[in-house]
């Protein structure tokens, strides 16, 4: 599978790791000018950026959940390109905090903390996204959620719901940005091998988890990646406002 990006501008939350790292250097492989955040990890970001080879290519400090910090993001953005045409919505943090386990101290702080990162953070990206867009007539929002927004996280419920808000407002975005040609799409993976899953995946449930699909294993960065990839392409825009899933037949809905 080929893909073309060449002279588009791409934005890659949570870019340093995991799903955004692999999805920066798909793009980058394929012509794209590729942009990165990064909350804390200065040097896993740097790393990926080694790795881009030629290209506009940039990395940005950014915590997703500080709306100020986004606003004065864009700003930034824009003084270095003067396109934006794929976002991909990827950053996200996942904290457990099971109801009959846990005190209440910590549970209203992980709901606030994942209600912040997962859904208010994103929801802010694709506002100063949708503003640059729009002028374009032209852009694609790819938002990464997760099967836990219909499976359901008993462990992590702020997590759940806020991938089910993502979902939700994705849609609801969709509605009102494709009069200017703007495309909204929403991939929800099962679990990925990534650096935020090793330890479940790596622990005695592991291996339990990996049953859960009939291949009898979790998803690949790789194979996410690619998918994003394909709703960036040109011709899908018609896919706009779609869920599609990305696990491996482990959780099944129609």
């Amino acid at each position: 599978m080929t893909f073309d990006f060449k002279n588009k501008t791409v934005l890659i939350t949570g870019g340093s790791r995991g799903i955004g790292s692999v999805t920066a250097k798909l793009f980058a492989a394929a012509g794209a000018n590729v942009a990165i955040t990064y909350k804390s990890n200065r040097a896993a970001a740097e790393h990926v950026m080694a790795e881009l080879g030629l290209g506009n290519h940039s990395v940005f400090q950014l915590d997703i959940a500080d709306p100020v910090a986004i606003q004065n993001f864009f700003k930034l953005f824009s003084e270095r390109y003067e396109r934006l045409d794929i976002l991909v919505n990827n950053a996200a943090v996942h904290l457990e905090h099971k109801i009959l386990e846990t005190d209440f101290e910590n549970w209203a702080q992980c709901w606030d903390s994942t209600l912040k990162a997962n859904l208010v953070g994103p929801a802010n990206m694709c506002y100063f996204a949708a503003q640059i867009m729009v002028k374009q007539n032209a852009g694609k929002i790819i938002n990464i959620s997760s099967r836990g927004a219909f499976r359901g996280e008993p462990g992590n419920p702020a997590y759940g719901a806020s991938k089910a808000g993502i979902n939700s407002m994705s849609q609801s975005l969709a509605l009102v940005l494709a009069p200017h040609n703007i495309s909204v799409h929403i991939i929800a993976p099962g679990y990925v091998e990534t650096e935020m899953a090793a330890e479940v995946l790596n622990s005695p449930a592991g291996e339990a988890i990996k049953k859960q699909s009939p291949f009898e294993r979790v998803a690949k960065p790789e194979e996410v990646a690619r998918l994003v990839a394909v709703y960036a392409s040109e011709g899908m825009e018609f896919t706009s406002a779609g869920i599609v899933d990305l696990n491996g037949a482990s959780y099944l809905r129609s």
